[in-house]
């Protein structure tokens, strides 16, 4: 443990006045030094680089703070150490940042079940044994027929809750009274799905516990979350390179070019849609590097 976050503590239990820190929903708390350390360690950063990632954020600290500066800060100090863990770090917020309009999330999660051997439709009406319903993704191979519904926020602080999952429990028990034919046959659903990008509350996880509903969140489960399958399947967006400027995501995501992959398997996009004069080497170094 630093020294320094030993000092954070030996001042709380002197009784020294807290930090507040303003959370990306609004909401205020105490800075608590250990959640950062989770959080640069589940990016993969070494013990000497959360040190030095504490060591230079810490004292930097004061009342009102918000968790977007201090997120900033850190990334700053980790991607002068290692650009890898840095774009780990960054990595929810990269997907955040592909937004509803620049890069719809279904698409994103479809991309996500295609490279998992899913056949993918998204946006479909389908028709439940009561009424009709918007699907974002249809997933089906062989074996499995798969509703998905992809719920994205656009603040971190936002978590999916009781009322909607409660909602979409609903929705898939209507789905469930009807047959549908992907594939060439006519079959009923076999698996249903709720993802989010950010997390879910803990009552909301104990209905999708209870009622067998599969719940993937940022960070949920613990094996099989979003980032786990960002990372298995190697699906970084755009959104995550440093190599690129804010700009120049833009006009990608504009441009329909949203995953890393993508440019791996097509350079030229670069220049055609960032101009002939882009310099693409340094892009396409940082994407080998994932």
């Amino acid at each position: 443990m630093s020294e320094i976050v030993q000092e954070v503590r030996k001042s709380k239990a002197a009784g020294a006045e807290e930090i507040t820190i303003v959370k990306a929903n609004g909401q205020r708390e105490t800075f608590d030094p250990e959640k950062l350390k989770a959080s640069l360690y589940h990016s993969g950063a070494a013990e000497e680089a959360i040190e030095q990632v504490m060591t230079h954020v810490l004292p930097e600290l004061h009342d009102g703070m918000s968790t977007h500066d201090i997120y900033r800060h850190a990334f700053l100090v980790l991607q002068g150490i290692s650009r890898p863990v840095a774009r780990s770090y960054s990595l929810r917020r990269a997907v955040m940042d592909l937004g509803p309009s620049g890069f719809p999330f279904e698409d994103f999660v479809a991309e996500i079940l295609r490279a998992k051997g899913f056949q993918c439709l998204t946006r479909q009406t389908v028709l439940g044994g009561c009424v009709s319903h918007e699907v974002d993704v249809v997933a089906y191979n062989d074996v499995k027929l798969m509703m998905v519904e992809a719920k994205f926020h656009n603040e971190l602080g936002t978590k999916s809750d009781l009322k909607v999952v409660l909602y979409i429990k609903a929705r898939f028990d209507d789905l469930k009274e009807n047959v549908f034919d992907y594939g060439g046959k006519n079959r009923p659903i076999t698996d249903s799905w709720l993802i989010t990008n950010t997390k879910f509350t803990s009552t909301a996880i104990h209905y999708g516990l209870c009622q067998n509903l599969t719940m993937i969140g940022w960070n949920y489960p613990e094996k099989g979350s979003l980032q786990d399958m960002i990372e298995e399947e190697r699906l970084h967006p755009i959104t995550c390179l440093t190599t690129l400027s804010e700009s120049e995501k833009n006009q990608l995501l504009s441009g329909g070019v949203a995953l890393c992959s993508s440019v791996k398997s097509n350079p030229k996009i670069l220049s055609t849609i960032l101009g002939v004069n882009f310099g693409s080497q340094a892009v396409l170094n940082e994407i080998n590097e994932l």
